[in-house]
């Protein structure tokens, strides 16, 4: 989905509920370069534009031209079957549907939308990606981008973001058959996890669940009666708490999974028969330890962590490698948003 314009270096800018992650990329002919990275926490009752700032100069990136996401309530993606028309005139089909699919006032959201190349269930039929978010959502982020000194060139939606990370990874994976199976991407952030099913790098359904790495680090602050920083850290790294730690994030573990099972299955009943193969875990919650095989355990599938920069050419004149890997899982939103500079140079 696209709001806005377009050039050849792009700024990913992922601006979550605690913390903002930025990733930038250029397109050196068919090969793109991670030419700068950072993070930074949004201290409590801050404002994220002047964390933003914060993180731009310390970073030193070279573009201001920048791609965010947005998501939440306030954001609707719907999968629309509709009577096939031409491109041309999509557009003004789908604002003709959209109010059936929409729960707000048209003239309260900025719509978005595109054709899935899966087609309708049935002859003459297409499937439409309808996208619409709250125009106040819009607009307080491009004021907040804009006050820290950067310019919009696309606002996308956070599960989109995390299927253009995963695509870039799958054209440089040698399994060629990863892009082409049915996956589930499991994006965990702070807040929330963002459940998103792909066939051939085109999404086929989406899902936020409202629980995430904070419930988890409230689990154990509670169970172990410490407080929340220290309740942080024993999440991330246990030590020789390990089993006190598995035991306060059972109940939440088992809660996360259940729900995106549920999700799974919804899916999965509504595709005569068709599976989701893999599923793939990303986000900063996903490095809860024992996370992945509880999940597995649960889904009865194979689940597995995954690096949104795995295979990414980096400048390690100016971005460190190591902190780019190490704290990879929670750049899925960031370095898909900023790959879109690869299909910009396409066009």
């Amino acid at each position: 989905m696209v709001f806005f314009s377009r050039r050849k270096t792009l700024l990913g800018v992922d601006v979550g509920s605690d913390s903002i992650k930025a990733v930038e990329l250029a397109q050196q002919g068919d090969e793109l370069l991670c030419t700068g990275y950072g993070q930074v926490e949004i201290p409590q009752g801050a404002d994220a534009a002047d964390a933003l700032s914060d993180l731009l100069r310390a970073c030193g990136f070279q573009s201001r031209r920048c791609a965010t996401s947005v998501s939440g309530r306030s954001v609707i993606v719907r999968f629309m079957p509709m009577v096939d028309v031409p491109e041309a005139n999509l557009k003004s089909a789908v604002r003709f549907e959209a109010d059936k699919y929409i729960p707000f006032e048209l003239d309260e959201v900025v719509t978005d939308c595109s054709k899935l190349a899966s087609g309708g269930d049935k002859d003459g039929e297409m499937k439409v990606l309808l996208v619409a978010a709250k125009r106040e959502v819009i607009e307080s982020r491009v004021q907040l981008l804009r006050k820290a000194g950067l310019e919009p060139a696309l606002i996308d939606v956070d599960p989109f973001a995390v299927g253009n990370a995963f695509e870039l990874v799958s054209l440089s994976n040698p399994d060629t058959a990863l892009g082409a199976r049915v996956s589930a991407l499991i994006d965990i952030g702070a807040s929330k996890t963002t459940v998103t099913v792909v066939k051939a790098h085109e999404p086929r359904f989406t899902r936020e669940v409202y629980l995430g790495g904070e419930d988890f680090a409230t689990a154990v602050a509670k169970r172990l009666g410490v407080e929340s920083a220290e309740a942080e850290q024993l999440k991330r790294n246990p030590g020789e708490r390990a089993d006190d730690v598995a035991q306060a994030l059972a109940n939440s573990v088992d809660e996360l999974a259940n729900e995106i099972l549920l999700s799974l299955d919804y899916y999965e009943d509504r595709q005569d028969g068709e599976r989701v193969e893999n599923v793939y875990l990303s986000g900063g919650g996903a490095r809860t330890p024992g996370l992945e095989e509880s999940l597995e355990r649960t889904f009865e599938r194979t689940t597995t962590s995954w690096s949104p920069v795995s295979g990414l050419a980096v400048d390690g004149d100016v971005v460190d490698a190591d902190l780019l890997t190490e704290n990879a899982p929670q750049l899925a939103v960031a370095v898909g948003l900023a790959s879109r500079v690869r299909k910009e140079g396409n066009r």
